[in-house]
């Protein structure tokens, strides 16, 4: 494993940032500034009127850019790290090494982008801004972070060059983020990378001080991201959109005449182009996803094995996919061992892999998807059969989904053959992903109605939470019980297929899947008692009870409302604004009806 760091002239010329009062000085340092890049001003003025000092900026958006290249005595090295002082353990680097070329029987020649996934090494501290944790409560759950995984988004190219030793130039140009925007990323890649590889070192720091410049990621707000010359216009979806709507980043009338690329989203892939191959087959991939089966999607390029494993996670939205997922696994990942032993039964992950090796290492795993070169749009490969295990012998073996699995619902054929229309109609894969879409979203809406229904059950009457009693705690969830709530208000009430539906729920419960979301769903219910108990306390004459009672109760409740008051703004409890400011006028007038020296006991206690 090798990492240079830039020396001499150039970006490195500064020593390393990490230095301590290197950010001072940083903070006041010129940034590059690309021609045609006026209308982000403003936004750059609001970034530092927050008080973000530099690099800041960047953080918000990414952890750092890596350049991974190919040395002769060493294999795959890191070359450059950028900012110099972002921290990457040694496992991180190698993983990111090996996970940023594709395995030489790929065979890329040219361009190749595609995403990978992995594990933040144990230990490592984890810093996030507070100002990014009040963002992260607006965003949809399947886009939220996870504080254990990075992604790295790959530019990689390999082009002959005879003065080379090896006869051919190799770089990838890596991006390694928290957050799961691929389409965007991806975008950023295509406008940089090609221009990197000509101009190297100077060129991508000042593209990294376009990025520390841009606004932080805020959900609903339009955005305009300028790097290099093009200027971004996009829009992060929130909670509160309606699932299944795009609302798309339209050109206003006056001011956009500089903007360049318009991004209809931040995070989907091409969805129909993924699942072409095996379309006739995509419910009972939903089926297998939803359920947390382990899953492999064996494919001949890291780019095809990517956009499959995210469209597979992507297929159950606005349900989160709460299991592992990598989109490109190597026999060099650190996780390599615990994911394909035999030892134990196969782990609840979806694994996307391009080396021949795992069709012998993994040929014990349950469901395997085995694809050919996904076709350009408009061409339609040929539909996949589902086979039995025992036929998958080589990565040699014919396209197909190998598995024994039995769906529990019917295949709806009425989307089937829409699909099919579409496809002999030469519709275009966008169209055809929008129709996919809105099927899985359908499918997965009528399936979690009935829980989302039974689970709002479970909260208690709004009449039973008294202001000075603690909150009442949520009744328990009873499979039983929920299971008999189907036969009147089931998924039949919005969905037309038939099946054992009955089967799918008793096999949902036990799966991760359902574990991440109803511990979801039970974090926002306990708050939203957490907020109605804050709301009654706020209705009572707390100064008026205070006459009745002792000093000693007075000042315990105090301190009582003072801890509320932190917890509400700690867990971003659902709480309207003027109720913390009724509770604070409620605090004062009780400390102002105390002694003298207990008021300034009290109003030192402070509220950190």
């Amino acid at each position: 494993m090798a990492l240079r760091g830039l020396a001499g002239s150039g970006p490195g010329s500064r020593g390393p940032l990490g230095q301590a009062g290197a950010a001072d000085e940083e903070r006041e340092a010129p940034a590059v500034v690309a021609a045609g890049d006026a209308p982000e001003d403003v936004e750059e003025d609001e970034g530092r009127s927050r008080g973000l000092l530099r690099w800041d900026g960047f953080s918000a958006w990414l952890h750092c850019v890596c350049v991974v290249g190919f040395d002769l005595e060493l294999g795959q090295a890191v070359e450059v790290i950028y900012p110099q002082h972002s921290k990457l353990t040694d496992k991180e680097k190698t993983n990111i090494c090996y996970l940023s070329f594709p395995d030489s029987n790929s065979g890329c020649l040219g361009d190749t982008q595609f995403c990978f996934r992995f594990r933040q090494s144990s230990g490592r501290r984890v810093s996030l801004h507070c100002l990014l944790d009040q963002f992260e409560k607006d965003l949809p759950v399947y886009l939220k972070k996870d504080p254990a995984y990075f992604y790295g988004y790959v530019y990689f190219r390999q082009v002959r060059d005879k003065t080379l030793k090896r006869g051919y130039f190799q770089k990838s140009l890596v991006l390694i983020s928290k957050l799961p925007y691929i389409h965007f990323f991806h975008t950023v890649l295509k406008q940089i990378a090609p221009e990197y590889f000509e101009k190297n070192e100077p060129y991508l720091e000042a593209a990294c001080n376009d990025v520390d410049r841009w606004p932080a990621p805020m959900p609903g707000k339009t955005l305009h991201l300028p790097i290099m010359g093009v200027v971004m216009k996009v829009r992060i979806p929130t909670c509160h959109d309606k699932p299944g709507t795009t609302q798309i980043v339209q050109l206003t009338q006056q001011g956009d005449t500089h903007i360049s690329v318009i991004l209809p989203t931040v995070h989907e892939v091409d969805l129909f182009r993924c699942f072409c191959p095996v379309f006739l087959h995509s419910q009972m991939l939903w089926e297998l996803v939803l359920l947390g089966e382990p899953l492999v999607v064996m494919a001949p390029s890291p780019s095809e094995s990517s956009e499959t494993v995210l469209a597979l996670v992507n297929c159950i939205s606005p349900l989160k996919y709460f299991s592992d997922f990598r989109p490109y696994f190597t026999i060099h990942d650190s996780e390599f061992k615990e994911y394909t032993t035999r030892t134990q039964a196969p782990p609840s992950v979806i694994l996307g892999v391009t080396n021949p090796f795992f069709a012998k290492t993994l040929q014990h795993w349950p469901h395997i998807i085995r694809i050919g070169d996904l076709k350009p749009a408009g061409e339609i490969p040929k539909q996949v059969k589902v086979k039995k295990l025992k036929n998958l012998k080589t990565l040699d073996s014919k396209p197909g989904v190998y598995t024994s699995y039995k769906p529990y619902l019917n295949r709806d054929e009425e989307i089937m053959k829409q699909l099919q229309k579409g496809v002999q109609q030469k519709r275009p894969s966008e169209a055809q992903s929008v129709i996919l879409r809105r099927y899985f979203l359908e499918l997965t809406q009528s399936f979690i109605i009935p829980l989302e229904r039974y689970v709002a059950s479970l909260m208690p009457l709004q009449k039973s939470i008294s202001p000075w009693k603690s909150p009442p705690q949520l009744r328990q969830f009873l499979p039983e019980e929920f299971m008999k709530t189907l036969e009147k208000t089931g998924p039949q009430l919005t969905s037309r297929i038939k099946g054992d539906w009955i089967g799918l729920y008793r096999h949902f419960l036990k799966s991760p899947n359902f574990d991440g979301w109803f511990k979801t769903r039970r974090k926002e219910m306990t708050q939203k008692l957490e907020a109605l108990h804050l709301e009654a306390l706020c209705e009572e004459d707390l100064l008026h009870w205070t006459q009745k009672h002792t000093e000693v109760e007075t000042v315990d409740l105090v301190l009582k409302l003072k801890n509320k008051l932190l917890q509400a703004d700690r867990e971003h409890l659902p709480v309207k604004p003027d109720t913390m400011e009724k509770l604070r006028t409620h605090i004062d007038a009780i400390i102002l009806a105390l002694p003298e020296d207990l008021q300034g006991i009290l109003l030192k206690t402070g509220m950190t």
